[in-house]
Order: structure tokens, then C-alpha cells, then sequence
């Protein structure tokens, strides 16, 4: 048997065509090449960046969601008695005027907040306070003037964030309301302070933008003027078993 093999017309002419094309692939510029590898590593760039802005709008957003809507730190409020000054010699027993306040204590960051509000029964001012045991610094603002004042303190009257807790913490059942003495201390204003931000995180945000300036207590300054040129204000606060009059003088 004869085997007749039968060849398409076609063959011969799609091998020119392929080796043209063969040939015009190898011919191609070399700079074209160069230019799809820079627009491969721009968009690369511009991808890497978008992540970038990504990751930190989330890092941002967590913060303020952190910030906003976890809990904060427990503020007490508590209240004391103490006893009236102003009484009359024919009373005959002394009579207690309350004070009423309300204490942020940061035990981690070795801080009191203390936000003493508008008084009933006395011509003291509102006031913040902010006792930072690790610079030994106490600051005042005046909630009435607006203005800061700044002093070293006192641990002899301010007890330590742990005991102040529990002493507030006894407070706030509404069951323990000690029947106290009041204590005076005087203060004299002795420059202003132009940069806060060399007091620490909670000073600098109770102080930042006001006036601020710094105190010293009345019994170690020596040749003084005369009282009756001074403006004074007090407030009464306590952090500890007993009520404290800050009286702010300035010239």
C-alpha cells in the first residue's frame, strides 16, 4: 500500500512569518524594557506609601478610640467637716461647715488631681490642683482668676497617692464624714514662670497658656511689705485628715 502524504499549502509561508516575528522581537529597543521595570517600581513606591498612611490613620484611630471610649481613671469624691471659726463667743459648742471635693489618684504616675468646686459656706476660690510626687511639686490654678501658681510640696500635708486613696475610698461610702480642724498656710508669690513645660506632663496641661507663678511659703521670706498692699485669695482643699486654707497673696 502507497501512503500519499498530503503537505497544506500554508506550511511554507507561516515559517517566514515566525521567524520575522522572531526576528523583530530581538530587534526591539532596549529602552523600552527599562522604562517598564521604573513603572513597575513607581507603582511599588506609591503602593508602599498608601499602606504607610494606612497604617498610621489606624494607629491614630486607636489611639483616640482608646483615649475616648476605654475607662479612665476612678475619681472619688468625698466630703469633710471642719470646724467654723467665725462662731460667736456665747456659742455654746463649736458648729462644722462641710467641704466637698473630688480627687483624681494616679497611683501608677505617682499623681493627685484635686478638683475643688465653688464653696457654700466660705469666700474661698474653685480651684484644680495637681500634687506630682515625683517632681515634689504642687500646682494651684485659681479656677476664679485663671491664673497658676506653683510650689514645692508639701508631704507633711498632702499624704502619698496610696493613702490618699484609701482615705477617699472611705469617704465616698458617704458613711465615714470626719469631723476635722482647719490649718492655715500663707503663700507669697515670688516670680512668674515663663516655661511650664520644664514641670512635667500634668503641670504643664493644668498650666499650659496661663499665667503662671511660682510661691513661696510665708515664714521663709524675710524683709517683707507691708500685708495691706497684697491682694490675697485662699482655697480650702484637703489631702489629708484635716482641711487646709491656701491663702495666695500678691503684690
Amino acid at each position: 500500500m502507497v501512503k500519499i502524504a498530503f503537505q497544506s499549502p500554508f506550511a511554507h509561508k507561516d515559517a517566514p512569518a515566525k521567524e520575522a516575528a522572531e526576528a523583530l522581537v530581538a530587534e526591539k529597543d532596549p529602552e523600552v524594557g527599562t522604562q517598564g521595570h521604573e513603572h513597575s517600581s513607581g507603582r511599588c513606591l506609591l503602593t508602599l506609601l498608601g499602606l504607610a498612611f494606612i497604617l498610621a490613620g489606624v494607629v491614630v484611630g486607636g489611639a483616640c478610640i482608646y483615649k475616648y471610649f476605654m475607662p479612665r481613671h476612678k475619681v472619688f469624691r468625698g466630703q469633710m467637716c471642719y470646724v467654723g471659726e467665725d462662731r460667736q463667743d456665747d456659742s455654746p459648742e463649736p458648729y462644722f461647715l462641710p467641704i466637698a471635693e473630688e480627687a483624681d489618684i494616679r497611683e501608677d504616675d505617682n499623681i493627685a488631681i484635686i478638683d475643688v468646686p465653688v464653696p457654700k459656706f466660705s469666700d474661698s476660690d474653685p480651684a484644680a490642683i495637681v500634687h506630682d510626687f515625683d517632681r515634689l511639686l504642687t500646682a494651684y490654678l485659681d479656677l476664679q482668676l485663671g491664673n497658676c501658681y506653683v510650689i514645692p510640696l508639701n508631704t507633711s500635708i498632702v499624704m502619698p497617692p496610696r493613702n490618699l486613696m484609701d482615705l477617699f475610698a472611705k469617704l465616698a461610702t458617704g458613711s465615714y464624714l470626719p469631723q476635722t480642724y482647719l490649718v492655715h498656710e500663707e503663700m507669697v508669690v515670688t516670680e512668674e514662670i515663663d516655661n511650664v513645660s520644664d514641670l512635667g506632663i500634668f503641670i504643664y496641661q493644668l498650666c499650659s497658656g496661663k499665667e503662671t507663678f511660682r510661691l513661696k511659703r510665708r515664714d521663709k521670706i524675710n524683709g517683707l511689705q507691708k500685708r495691706s498692699a497684697e491682694k490675697c485669695h485662699s482655697i480650702l482643699h484637703f489631702e489629708n485628715m484635716f482641711v487646709v486654707e491656701t491663702k495666695i497673696c500678691q503684690q
